[in-house]
């Protein structure tokens, strides 16, 4: 029995010591990818990885509900795993879905005493018979679910008080990445808009410049040809100055332009 650590497959036996030393291990290389840049499909990876390992289990998966609410497999240990998220997801029922819906863990021992609990599902498990119990933890934001993390035995049987506890922390790991990764990604975004404003408004600021020296006049009567311009063309204004401002569009095309409050003032 081993796990990937650092890259490096390290062999462990089932000792208690043995097994404290691994949650260590685990906790430090998840915590060591949430530090630096990561890409949060590997961690997830990685985690369902860490939990096989830690929990004896023979598979495991995660789920994660998109913007509309609705449950996607996004991390699998093998392709039983991800059909069994797939036989749930598909059938909109089982523990998966029962933990993301309630928020709370949901432990299965034998999947034959549910037939009618979830009828659809247990029929469609049936006809591949790959295990028998499942224990499902939510990844949880306070009272609220953002997905769930499967466990998979092939043999009926409900799992240690202290298993349930570790496997919950997991869960909570991989929430605190996805979360984490969600707020770089809106954060960037959110930088990504600022500096294209900030960038639009050097620009404008130089197409203002350049019309009001070829209109000879001042700074206010050029934003406001720039402006009336771009209304009349359907354009966005920052568009429009910065052709003016590359030499794509004449400037004289754009002072010619009088919009409705300019010649009003004119009077």
């Amino acid at each position: 029995m081993g796990v990937e650590i650092g890259g490096e497959a390290t062999a462990v036996s089932e000792t208690g010591a043995d097994r404290e030393q691994l949650v260590s291990r685990a906790f430090v290389a998840l915590a060591d990818t949430l530090v630096d840049d990561y890409d949060i499909i590997d961690l997830l990876d990685r985690l369902i990885g860490f939990t096989v390992e830690l929990l004896d289990a023979d598979a495991a998966g995660i789920v994660l509900a998109d913007a509309r609410g609705e449950l996607r497999a996004v991390a699998a240990s093998s392709e039983a795993a991800e059909l069994m998220e797939l036989l749930q997801l598909q059938s909109s029922e089982g523990p998966c879905l029962e933990c993301y819906h309630r928020v709370a863990p949901i432990s299965v021992p034998d999947l034959h005493e549910t037939t009618t609990r979830w009828p659809v599902f247990t029929t469609a498990l049936a006809e591949h018979g790959i295990f028998r119990s499942v224990h499902a933890l939510p990844l949880r934001l306070r009272r609220q679910a953002i997905g769930a993390l499967n466990l998979f035995h092939s043999s009926p049987g409900a799992l240690p008080v202290t298993d349930l506890a570790l496997g919950q922390a997991l869960a909570d790991v991989a929430t605190i990445g996805i979360l984490q990764e969600r707020a770089i990604r809106r954060r960037e975004v959110l930088n990504e808009q600022l500096q294209t404003a900030l960038n639009s408004r050097v620009v404008i600021e130089q197409a203002k410049g350049v019309l009001a020296q070829n209109g000879r006049f001042g700074m206010d009567e050029a934003f406001d040809r720039l402006r009336g311009y771009a209304r009349a063309s359907n354009a966005r204004l920052a568009d429009v100055a910065r052709k003016i401002a590359t030499g794509v569009l004449d400037p004289a095309e754009v002072t010619a332009h009088r919009t409705h409050h300019t010649a009003q003032s004119d009077v």
